[in-house]
């Protein structure tokens, strides 16, 4: 029987999640207004878009919990800002340099732009916790089995991104498929984007079969 108490503490949950992802939709439509790639920024968005409506609807029927709903939204701020310099032209060295003195391209001898590797492993990181919890709303699984699960979800959207990227940039002109899909002419970009995902999911694999497994003991 749930208490008064809890239920209401559902309710607050459940318009807090609801009122953070409105608005990182709110940041979608103005990182829209006066862009510098209209054509391209447009294509990042087609994923962008189906993904918040589900992230909302899963945020009103409490599916997730308050952590997973920052780690989804920390993930689509990082890809609206890289859609909004498609990702090969978002000026990490400039902000860093101005903000440190410090040339990160320099430290590293950095020929490219690597903000799009940096959302890959980011992408690994976010997103086995979200689905881990999905998995364990719906399903009595184990934790273990469940991360291992959630793992292989990242490496299966990675994959099947890349392929969807591959596909859309046939169909373009050589150059709007290089701005689009930001190979910056390396062969391996696609290999290298799905390996930083993967590893990303691995750095976090421990951490969320702990959640997993409190969760689970609380329950």
């Amino acid at each position: 029987m749930i208490s008064v108490s809890e239920k209401l503490a559902a309710e607050r949950r459940i318009r807090l999640h609801s009122v953070i992802v409105v608005s990182m939709c709110v940041l979608l439509l103005l990182s829209l207004l006066d862009p510098q790639f209209p054509k391209e920024q447009l294509l990042q968005h087609i994923p962008t878009v189906p993904s918040l409506a589900v992230i909302l609807l899963g945020a009103r029927r409490g599916w997730w919990s308050t952590t997973a709903i920052i780690c989804l939204m920390i993930f689509a701020f990082a890809h609206i800002l890289g859609s909004r310099f498609i990702y090969t032209c978002f000026p990490y060295e400039e902000i860093i340099k101005s903000l440190t003195g410090w040339s990160v391209n320099e430290a590293f001898g950095w020929q490219r732009n690597h903000y799009d590797r940096f959302v890959h492993l980011l992408f690994g990181m976010i997103m086995p916790l979200p689905v881990a919890e999905l998995v364990a709303r719906r399903n009595q699984i184990d934790p273990v089995a469940n991360v291992t699960l959630s793992i292989g979800f990242v490496g299966a959207i990675s994959g099947i991104y890349e392929v969807l990227e591959w596909f859309v940039a046939i169909v373009m002109s050589p150059e709007m498929a290089e701005s689009y899909n930001g190979q910056q002419g390396d062969l391996w970009d696609p290999q290298k984007d799905m390996a930083l995902a993967f590893l990303g999911s691995l750095l976090v694999a421990v951490p969320v079969w702990r959640r997993l497994h409190g969760q689970r003991a609380v329950g």
